[in-house]
Parts: structure tokens; sequence; C-alpha cells
């Protein structure tokens, strides 16, 4: 019969990939219109970069996006970002963060995905998350003290984590919380005390979170999945416990 299964498989990792490419490049538009088109200035667009790199995304494409970014080339596209808050299964509560150019479609494709659960309206779910600034960094040192550096930083809040996928490991990893406001300043603050900023962004952290069953954790699971394989999503926040369990 041959191996003719194989090129379904192929061109649906192929299509994978590609939809990964595109959210990269978004994230690299998106970060050097904020924050301008130097890296070493701008810890968005370096962690976006890094991003970019890691998944093999051409050069060329990274430097044509930040450029676009910019407004230093003639085809700029304009993405506007666009938040979606309601409950997945189970009563998740969770905010979906989409960039897109076409605000109409993204809005009929969400209500789509969000069939399974439950879309809300701007605000009802907002409240049980604090908007925060996140700065993820790494230092060599094991013995750096993750707290004096946020002291020091004026971060309010720092915990030690374990590596994940692509980041260094030995030394010290520490994600540090600050207002909204004080993002840069930590950033900065850290990266010139020597430590490796990792990553820097806004994010939504969850005040509570909700506790499943193994099998509900994969419905959700699916749920989020399913969201996050659209091209427009760009970030997912999930007030949902962590399975300890997981690998």
């Amino acid at each position: 019969m041959g191996a003719q299964w194989k090129a379904p498989l192929k061109a649906a990792a192929a299509a994978k990939k590609g939809a990964v490419i595109g959210k990269l490049t978004k994230e690299l538009i998106v970060a050097a219109k904020l924050g301008g088109a130097d890296p070493a200035s701008n810890f968005r667009l370096r962690g976006a970069i890094e991003d970019a790199r890691k998944a093999s995304v051409p050069r060329d494409t990274i430097e044509r996006s930040i450029k676009r970014g910019a407004g230093l080339l003639d085809d700029p596209i304009v993405y506007e970002t666009i938040l979606y808050e309601g409950f997945a299964p189970h009563q998740v509560p969770l905010i979906v963060e989409c960039l897109t150019e076409n605000r109409n479609r993204t809005a009929a494709d969400m209500r789509v995905k969000f069939r399974k659960g439950q879309l809300g309206s701007a605000g009802s779910v907002a409240w049980m998350f604090d908007r925060k600034g996140v700065v993820d960094a790494h230092h060599t040192d094991a013995a750096q003290d993750a707290e004096t550096a946020a002291i020091e930083a004026g971060a309010d809040e720092v915990s030690v984590i374990k590596p994940g996928e692509g980041q260094p490991t030995g030394g010290t990893l520490a994600r540090f919380l600050c207002a909204m406001t004080d993002l840069d300043a930590v950033s900065k603050t850290l990266s010139a005390s020597g430590w490796n900023v990792l990553n820097s962004e806004l994010s939504y952290l969850a005040k509570n979170l909700v506790d499943l069953t193994p099998e509900q954790m994969k419905e959700v699971g699916e749920f989020l999945s399913e969201i996050d394989d659209h091209d427009d999503v760009h970030r997912i926040y999930a007030a949902l416990k962590p399975d300890e369990n997981a690998s």
C-alpha cells in the first residue's frame, strides 16, 4: 500500500508549523511597534526574537517583521489587541488575548470556539485576575539571592522556578512580579545587575485557581488547545491549577 498515510500527516505538521510561525511574527511586529526595533532596549522584542529562533523562523522573516512593526517598511500591518473573556468547561475562568487585523472575523471565530464553554462580556472575568508585570530572568550564579535582587529592582514578589523547555539550566532561574508601570524599570535593573532577562511582559494572573480531576483537566486541555490553534490567538490566561503529576 506504500506510505500514502504519511502525506496528510506531513501536511498537518507543516500547517501547524506555519501557524506557530505566524503567531511568532505577530509578536515580533507588536513588540517592535510598542518598544522599538532595538532588542538591547526592548526586552519584549528580545524575548520574541529568541522564541522565533528556537522555532527556526528564518532570519529574513524575523528582520522583516521587526522592520514592519517599527514602521520601517512601506507595507505596515496594524494589529489590534482584543480580549475575550469567559469560561472553559467546568467553570474555569479564561481570558483570551488576540492580535488581529480583522476584528469582525476574529469575533465570529471566537464565538464558535467558545461553544463548549461560555463566552462572557467585557469585564465578566477580568476581575478574577490581577494585571501584573512578569519578568523571567536567569543568573549564572546558583547562590544568587533572588529576594535581594527583587528588592533592589523594585519587584513586589519573586519565586525561584524550574526551567521550562529551552530555558537555561544551572544557576538561578526566577520569576519577578511587579506593578504594570514598573515593568520596564524592573527589567532594566535586573539586567544591569547581571541577570539575563528571558521574558518581560504584562500578564493576567488568576487570583484563585480551579482544581480539576484528571478527566476534567483533559477536557479543559482539549478546549484550550482548540482555541490556541486559532491564528489570531496570542495568549491564553486560565485560572487553572497546574497538574502536579504532568511531566
